[in-house]
């Protein structure tokens, strides 16, 4: 998958050129907090889209409606996350379906 360069951020890990993106409108579920904030991740060093990353965070979106405080999602978790994947078994370059990667234990969703 390749992201859009509007509204993506370029991070490269270990050589490789990647983009991520939050969505910038939180879903429903996210918005009332009961769900935690999703990032994706493609690469962008590819001649051919591969298979993205979907980071499921233990943050609340930012732009929440109930006005819970959100830590910002930084480059550096970025790459935490990317490198996780990869020991995982994820291979951005290849095709398929997105590749989740959960790190939401520590999210309380509100009632």
């Amino acid at each position: 998958m390749t992201l859009n360069e509007k509204g993506s951020r370029r991070i490269i890990v270990d050589g490789i050129t990647y983009r991520w993106r939050i969505r910038r409108k939180p879903s429903y579920m996210q918005g009332l907090c009961w769900t935690p904030l999703v990032y994706a991740v493609g690469i962008t060093d590819s001649d051919r889209p591969g298979r993205a990353l979907v980071v499921t965070t233990g943050l609340p979106h930012p732009g929440n409606w109930v006005g819970v405080e959100a830590a910002p999602v930084r480059p550096a978790h970025v790459a935490a996350a990317v490198k996780e994947a990869r020991a995982q078994g994820w291979d951005p370059s290849a095709p398929g379906s997105p590749f989740l990667l959960d790190q939401g234990a520590g999210f309380v969703p509100m009632p």
